[in-house]
């Protein structure tokens, strides 16, 4: 049977494995392995979030409201925007598909970081574009201004903070850059991790509103799977012109986002007090993998996000590393599909990253 020529040159996302597969590939107990692989929130979702949804399990026989008016409305009061101006989708990677599919074709160039969300590149061989990279691993703007002057590509992906690295970009240097882009270019900027890099480093953080305000080519894209918790629900969301939010919507399924997932993202959205406890908790956990990296005599990149990415001396392969610490119940990210020597490591609990440093410095 013959499939799409396109389809010949994409490879499958790797996801973090899960614990099921762990389980039945080395019989390990599932109460002794630890995954910090896909930068979930290690303290699950909000109480609230939980109580929430248990109240409407019975609904699970109805299509949700297919408005989505009223997560809409929580981001569009969150954000100070209109309700046109959002889109939800199911995780922000489908507002990417979206994205493409609407602005991209054969003929098209993407322009991406060297080192970035490995979905920009799978979506955007799904239209056969060309890929463009930086050869720098953080998102130097310069670079990216140079390309784009040569290429004039139809799409540029910014990633802050970055995945799988952890860097961000300053404010302000990012809006220099937007206001040298013309406006038939489309800019993602994509802040999947932006609630923790505002705690952090309040230079870094990007708002949705100013980048509407101010620009009719750029889209931000969220995400509820990160500092809200809820990676098992799917609700990712693009705040944008409205003119670009009511192209997406040509495009976008009906029903694609589940009734459990749109109470609970709606609820999660109104806790804050579960996401700064989660954020500062986050941070407190890093400075004991940056003392880790310290002993073990390895690089780590300074994160804004919930995961470090330590890069690891030649004699270590990263591979081989990620392979050995998973036979022990530990589940990290190795990173040499991306062509780093390292790997990615979710900041977990206490007691999981007590029982990382543990299981690492013995291989190390």
């Amino acid at each position: 049977m013959n499939f799409n020529s396109k389809m010949k040159d994409i490879k499958n996302y790797e996801a973090g494995k899960p614990i099921e597969l762990v389980v039945r590939e080395f019989g390990i107990e599932p109460k002794d392995i630890i995954k910090l692989a896909s930068n979930e929130n290690p303290n699950g979702c909000s109480k609230k979030v939980q109580d929430g949804v248990s109240k409407i399990i019975s609904k699970m026989a109805l299509y949700p409201d297919d408005s989505m008016i009223a997560l809409k409305s929580a981001l569009s009061k969150r954000f100070d925007v209109g309700v046109s101006n959002v889109i939800i989708g199911s995780g922000s990677d489908q507002v990417i598909e979206f994205l493409i599919h609407a602005k991209a074709n054969s003929e098209s160039k993407i322009l991406m970081n060297s080192i970035t969300f490995a979905m920009y590149e799978i979506y955007a061989k799904h239209v056969g574009a060309e890929i463009l990279r930086t050869s720098s691993q953080e998102h130097d703007l310069d670079e990216f201004y140079k390309i784009y002057k040569e290429e004039k590509p139809s799409i540029i992906f910014l990633c802050t903070p970055n995945n799988p690295t952890g860097d961000a970009i300053e404010a302000t240097k990012l809006f220099e850059f937007l206001k040298k882009i013309d406006s038939d270019t489309l800019v993602v900027v994509d802040g999947a991790y932006m609630e923790y890099a505002l705690v952090k480093d309040s230079s870094k953080e990007v708002k949705p509103k100013d980048l509407v305000e101010e620009f009719d080519n750029v889209i931000y894209l969220g995400t509820f799977s990160k500092a809200y918790g809820l990676g098992g629900m799917r609700v990712g969301y693009g705040v944008a012109d409205a003119k670009i939010i009511k192209e997406l919507y040509k495009l976008r399924p009906p029903f694609n986002i589940t009734t459990l997932s749109l109470e609970a993202a709606t609820i999660a959205l109104g806790d804050e007090e579960f996401v700064n406890k989660s954020v500062v908790n986050n941070f407190n956990e890093m400075k004991r993998y940056e003392e880790f990296a310290k002993e073990q005599k390895i690089d780590i990149i300074n994160s804004y996000t919930n995961f470090v990415t330590l890069c690891l001396n030649p004699n270590q392969i990263s591979s081989v590393i990620a392979d050995l610490l998973l036979k022990k119940g530990m589940i990290v990210r190795d990173l040499s599909s991306y062509g780093m020597n390292a790997i990615r490591v979710t900041v977990g609990t206490q007691e999981q990253n007590s029982r990382f440093f543990e299981l690492a410095s013995e291989i190390l």
